[in-house]
């Protein structure tokens, strides 16, 4: 392209799939990302992430590797130095790259400075982050102390919003559209907190959920036989089989409010875009790196190996410039988001150095197609002695769980059982199929079980369907098993 776009990321943390106005849910309040699928944009329907936690989805997504391919599988092992990060490719190719939020991405001990031009700084103290705070949950072993629930934040009056990481990083967004370089095309990257829990929220954005359209929630069920035992655990050690369902429904809602803000916050950002007459010139993109619980299956929180919907399925919806065709609408495309920087190549026209697996979307962008893939995938867990990968680094102090708020999962993480070994999902439109290293497998028929009850993978009615589904697994490992450097070695 003779003028590169803008290009314009905003990536909230734990948004699941089905909590969109536009995709059918009467109780989501999202007016802006609604008006985005409308008129100017393509909102995918079955976008699935490739690891159901923060750092190995997002090694992911800003390289286009499934977890597998380098060992990207556990929150301390990120993109390290020699392996391709998106951000620094388009600072490479000329782009002025503003971050602002979290990282989960590139290890601490390299810094931003080859990854981005600014790294954002909030100008002056945040609001109270309730992770750091334990006064909230209740007293230890209550039905609430793992619960992640707060419910209804306070504000000063004087101030406009609830003054968090996330407001402090999307004003400042806002703050550099009204004078951004000249000279150079931008990319702002924003990774939000929201709605990852725990699940609390100002008003209006508390306020604003009609209960009484909240979608079913799928209950625990009698029975864990056929699931993970990673989910019988986390489970036992939450504590929450008591609630009643007004109070899931409380959590559920307060839950919606965080994604109401975040729309909110994505409309201010398009607002001022349009105002510094940029919106034309930019590609936006809006996706999740995986979703949550959200009482579902009696849970809250995420695992790192089970592949629920709630889990693996986001938001993903793509804005391309004014000169690219679209078709606004709602995708049934089969996507991944290791194919959001293949479609930022093709945007932009750089040539990525490094072998990677994402699929530009441009195509499906323009109505050309919504067959995209055949099959998704999902990965998680580690090998049996895999010391390294049980995340002992981790800074909850998993050994007090009165201190922790993750210690129902971080517990099975780092024990020897088998709850946090490896697991691949393969999930077509109809079907998904699990394989499990060191427990039973997985398999469920969708279109008569789409809550992921039933797992059909002893049922001869299903043979041939469980046949297909592990040839394709081979397959894909087979594709994407290694990447070789684009640079060859000099034989003596």
């Amino acid at each position: 392209m003779a003028q590169r776009p803008h290009i314009i990321i905003v990536n909230p943390d734990q948004w699941r799939g089905d909590v969109l106005g536009h995709a059918g849910n009467a109780a989501a309040v999202t007016p802006n990302l609604d008006q985005l699928a409308q008129t100017d944009g393509v909102s995918f329907r079955n976008a699935f992430c490739q690891n159901p936690v923060c750092t190995p989805s997002r090694c992911s997504f800003m390289t286009g590797w499934y977890p597998h391919v380098r060992g990207h599988r556990t929150m301390f092992h990120m993109l390290r130095q020699g392996e391709p990060v998106l951000l620094r490719t388009l600072k490479e190719n000329g782009y002025f790259v503003w971050w602002g939020g979290k990282n989960d991405l590139v290890p601490g001990q390299y810094g931003y400075e080859e990854t981005c031009d600014v790294k954002y700084v909030p100008p002056r103290p945040l609001y109270p982050n309730l992770h750091r705070l334990n006064e909230w949950r209740g007293q230890p072993g209550s039905d609430t102390y793992y619960s992640f629930y707060y419910g209804r934040l306070a504000r000063d009056d004087d101030e406009p919003h609830y003054y968090d990481n996330d407001w402090a990083m999307v004003l400042g967004a806002i703050d550099l559209l009204r004078d951004p370089p000249a000279d150079r095309p931008l990319c702002i990257y924003l990774p939000l907190g929201y709605p990852h829990p725990p699940y609390a929220v100002e008003d209006p954005y508390y306020s604003q959920i009609d209960r009484t359209k909240l979608p079913p929630r799928i209950p625990a069920p009698a029975d864990w036989a056929g699931k993970p035992s990673l989910l019988r655990g986390i489970a036992e050690r939450q504590n929450l089989e008591g609630w009643s369902e007004e109070r899931w429904t409380e959590l559920r809602a307060t839950y919606y409010g965080m994604c109401a803000r975040v729309d909110d916050q994505f409309g201010l950002l398009m607002d001022a875009l349009r105002e510094a007459g940029l919106y034309d010139d930019a590609a936006v993109f809006f996706f999740a790196d995986h979703g949550d619980f959200t009482g579902d299956y009696g849970l809250v929180e995420k695992t790192q190996n089970t592949f629920e919907d709630c889990l693996t399925r986001v938001p993903f919806l793509i804005k391309p410039p004014a000169s690219v065709v679209v078709e606004p609408r709602v995708s049934d495309a089969l996507v991944e988001l290791i194919d959001f920087p293949a479609t930022v190549e093709a945007l932009t026209g750089i040539v990525p150095q490094h072998t990677h697996f994402g699929r530009s979307l441009l195509p499906v962008l323009a109505g050309e197609t919504d067959e995209h893939r055949d099959a998704v995938f999902c990965e998680g867990g580690r090998l049996h002695g895999e010391t390294q990968a049980k995340e002992l680094e981790s800074t909850e102090r998993y050994d007090r769980p009165e201190v922790s708020q993750y210690w129902p999962r971080l517990s099975l993480q780092h024990a020897d059982g088998p709850e946090h070994t490896k697991a691949i999902m393969c999930r077509t439109k109809d079907f998904k199929y699990v394989r499990r290293l060191y427990e039973a497998d997985e398999l469920y028929d969708l279109r008569t079980d789409p809550d992921e009850v039933h797992n059909r993978i002893d049922d001869v009615a299903l043979a041939g369907i469980l046949a297909g589904l592990k040839d394709r697994l081979l397959t894909h490992y087979l594709e994407t098993a290694d990447v070789v450097p684009p640079d060859p070695d000099k034989r003596w």
